[in-house]
């Protein structure tokens, strides 16, 4: 007898010697060996076991032993294919990684809560934020506990297919989505139509004579016309709640699924039997009624984040490089730091970088709000995505790919969009805990209707479970902080922080930075004075040198005053945060700064209120004073009547010296205002504001405030290129035009009336049904209409943000 045992995964023999199984398909399976077991175990533990089930012939060759999905989701931990996708994990060690993926499947908030509970449980994942606007996680994770393929095949063990994101693949899955959501759309029409045409036949027979042999034929007609509605068109919502179930996590879909099976199943019995009532006219619209409210309820989510997406459009795939005189096409991946490259009129710049050639006028308005056209000349930075209107110009690239400030920009509002604010959570914890109680509540009212009338069992219950579905409670917060953010961000208010629109709306005490926020940022050197035996060029020279290496607009002020002259080689640089800069240029110590950072007596100088004063010093000598100005941003003193008029406190914490930060003050109508101050001291003003009562928005530029930004309630930093790549902000200004500060609050405001508004009307509704519903008052059809409509004026109500605050 031939006892020959073979291997379940390859085909070959087992040798009696050898006693390894993997359990498949819910039996132990023989394996031949151990890389046989290891490729069994994984196809197991990443939920293909399917492949076992549905394969026609044991593998050929070593390559067919490995299912294809497999080896895609193995290919994605190469380091070759990561270059593509992966970018650098701020903060984190050197195994972290991070990546931005696109969910496939996804059709509601319960979807992405499944998703972000289930990741989060796993060994070696350190932070999930999904955004549900666009579908997409930020994910990171230690590359020593879990591989990127893992994280996949999780995501695809619950119903749902993830791959790294990128722009294109974002285009075919939302058209794909779209195309799928309309065909089901279309064929829950069709059934919901000819079902209701059937019902209104029956419901009028009794009256009318209708036999009862034409009935049942009409029941029956109905119950064919309702399957592929509860197959194909419902089947998104057993998916959901099948994975939710799974998962041990109720989500909306449950009921949902629920009540379309049950309306089903005791209307098929009633068919079957040949008496009793049947509801698949209420099956069909509730499910015609469900998916028209996602498909609208997915065009206002796409449309609100369309300026964000847009973004990522921008940057142009070909760009024309400069070498020795010869224009060579090029692609933007292929180019280099320090590259020449040549923008015609109407072309959209590749790369940011400086013009070194020419001069033109430019189109920022996508970049920053800014809504005409600013020129551009020999020295000024230009950045990737803007577009050039007049005259060809030369660039010299200074930033690529992820560096641009095109890049930045996405990220951050990328980051904003995952990361859910407190309210958003909230409501979805209410959400979780209402469906648990709602399916309580069928319980308790199933068991009163079983004794008091059981043949109005099946009625209630269906219509319990229809009408009081907590769609309108998830959507409240997420549909109107996706309409804010976009309406902001389309005026150059970019919103980095998700707790950012909710903190904005509390604010009472605006404090804001001098240089660089209420000025201009862009000091002139007005006036040197020499102490010393240094020439006035000598010491300029020095100071240039000790700023080169700063971003401060001070320094930027002495950097210009030079016009690219050679500067000196500083060693032992180093920044004194709020003082200035120290640093050794030849055997020599040299410092450049305010007063404090000297600690000599510095002389009188006569020069206009507005200015400030430089000192630079070796040793105990101080070698000379440089008297630089800046000029006041236009509209600020209309922003701080405008903030007055609203009840908001406004000060002035400035590192300059009291003169001129009494002199700014004054002019822009600011009582309350400190000089003087280091970052520390700044940080501690705030928590005494923080301790009397105030929520306390910071307005810094971003450089030397990190620490006060933090501190505050909520912050902005004004943008520009550089301050983008490392905003510390919670919101960063990118046109720089003040007055959007004040519109940003009002925004905020009228964002959390909106969303109580929303929550009001859906815990309204359902408080008000519920009992209705339960009483038996309200017939299943009913029910379907007032879910549906529920969620549709929750949306719609969020869009009111997008329009209704147009200036």
């Amino acid at each position: 007898m031939n006892n020959q045992v073979q291997c379940y995964h390859c085909g070959l023999e087992v040798l009696p010697s050898v006693k390894l199984a993997v359990r498949v398909l819910g039996e132990p399976r023989a394996m031949c060996c151990l890389g046989c077991q290891a490729v069994a175990e994984s196809i197991v533990e990443n939920g293909l076991e399917d492949y076992y089930k549905h394969r026609t012939e044991l593998p050929q060759t070593p390559e067919d032993l490995i299912p294809n999905e497999l080896k895609q989701l193995a290919l994605y931990d190469h380091p070759e294919v990561q270059k593509s996708f992966l970018f650098e994990a701020q903060d984190s060690d050197a195994h972290s990684k991070e990546a931005i993926l696109i969910i496939e499947g996804i059709t509601c908030a319960a979807c992405i809560w499944l998703n972000e509970r289930h990741l989060k449980q796993l060994v070696g994942i350190q932070s999930v934020a999904f955004n549900y606007g666009s579908h997409r996680v930020r994910i990171r994770w230690d590359e020593q506990h879990i591989k990127l393929s893992q994280i996949l095949a999780e995501i695809r063990k619950l119903g749902y297919h993830a791959h790294p994101f990128s722009t294109q693949q974002q285009d075919r899955l939302r058209a794909q989505q779209r195309k799928s959501s309309i065909k089901r759309l279309a064929v829950a029409g069709l059934s919901a139509a000819q079902a209701m045409m059937m019902a209104v036949a029956l419901y009028a027979g009794a009256a009318q004579g209708l036999e009862y042999a034409n009935a049942q034929l009409l029941r029956w007609f109905s119950l064919v016309l309702t399957i592929p509605a509860i197959t194909y068109c419902a089947w998104p919502f057993y998916r959901a709640a099948w994975s939710g179930l799974v998962n041990r996590q109720l989500g909306m879909d449950v009921p949902i699924s629920l009540g379309i099976l049950t309306g089903f199943i005791g209307s098929a019995i009633a068919t079957v039997q040949g008496h009793g009532m049947v509801y698949f006219d209420t099956i069909t619209m509730l499910i015609c009624f469900l998916l028209g409210t996602r498909y609208l309820e997915r065009g206002a989510r796409e449309k609100s984040i369309e300026v964000a997406e847009n973004l990522l459009r921008l940057s142009p795939s070909i760009a024309t490089r400069v070498v020795n005189g010869q224009y060579t096409l090029t692609p933007v991946v292929e180019l280099k730091l320090g590259d020449h490259i040549l923008v015609k009129p109407g072309e959209t710049i590749a790369a940011d970088g400086v013009v070194i050639e020419g001069t033109t006028s430019v189109d920022e308005s996508l970049l920053t709000g800014e809504s005409r056209a600013l020129t551009k000349t020999v020295g000024d930075h230009i950045y990737a995505g803007s577009i050039n209107y007049e005259s060809p110009v030369t660039v010299e690239v200074d930033a690529l790919a992820d560096n641009t400030m095109l890049a930045s920009i996405s990220r951050l509002l990328d980051r904003a969009q995952a990361e859910k604010p407190p309210l958003a959570e909230t409501a979805d914890r209410v959400a979780a805990y209402f469906t648990t109680a709602l399916l309580v509540v069928v319980v308790f009212v199933a068991l009163f209707w079983w004794q008091q009338a059981p043949d109005k069992v099946f009625e209630i219950v269906l219509t319990v479970l229809v009408v009081s579905c907590p769609c309108a409670l998830s959507l409240a917060a997420p549909a109107a902080f996706a309409a804010a953010g976009s309406h902001l961000v389309g005026r150059g208010v970019l919103l980095t922080r998700g707790h950012a629109l909710e903190s904005l709306a509390n604010v009472n005490h605006v404090v804001f930075d001098k240089t660089g926020t209420l000025t201009v940022g862009k000091p002139v050197l007005i006036n040197t004075v020499t102490y010393g035996n240094l020439s006035m060029a000598e010491c300029l020279k020095i100071a240039a040198s000790l700023e080169q290496a700063s971003e401060h607009p001070i320094a930027k002020s002495f950097i210009s005053a030079m016009a690219r002259q050679p500067l000196y080689l500083v060693e032992m640089h180093q920044n004194i945060a709020g003082q200035g800069v120290t640093g050794v240029i030849e055997d020599n110590t040299y410092r450049l700064g305010n007063a404090q950072l000297h600690g000599l007596s510095t002389p009188a100088l006569e020069c206009p209120p507005s200015a400030s004063v430089v000192w630079l010093s070796e040793g105990n000598s101080l070698l000379a004073a440089f008297v630089l100005s800046d000029q006041a941003r236009p509209d600020v003193q209309t922003l701080v009547n405008d903030l007055s008029t609203q009840q908001i406190n406004t000060s002035i914490f400035s590192g300059d010296a009291a003169p001129t930060v009494a002199h700014f003050a004054q002019s822009m109508g600011i009582t309350q205002w400190q000089a003087g101050l280091s970052p520390e001291q700044k940080l501690m003003q705030i928590r005494a504001l923080q301790q009397q009562g105030a929520t306390v928005l910071m307005v810094g530029d971003g450089i030397n405030d990190a620490p006060v930004l933090a501190g505050a309630n909520v912050s902005i930093a004004m943008g520009s290129g550089t301050q983008i790549a490392r905003a510390t902000g919670d919101v960063v200004l990118l046109s720089e035009q003040v007055l959007e500060i004040e519109h940003a609050i009002k925004t905020s405001k009228f964002a959390m009336q909106v969303i109580r508004q929303n929550f009001v009307w859906a815990i309204a509704y359902n408080l008000f049904a519920l009992p209705f519903a339960s009483m038996g008052l309200i017939s299943p059809w009913m029910a379907a209409i007032g879910m549906s409509v529920s969620s549709l004026i929750v949306v719609l109500n969020a869009l009111r943000i997008k329009t209704y605050l147009v200036d």
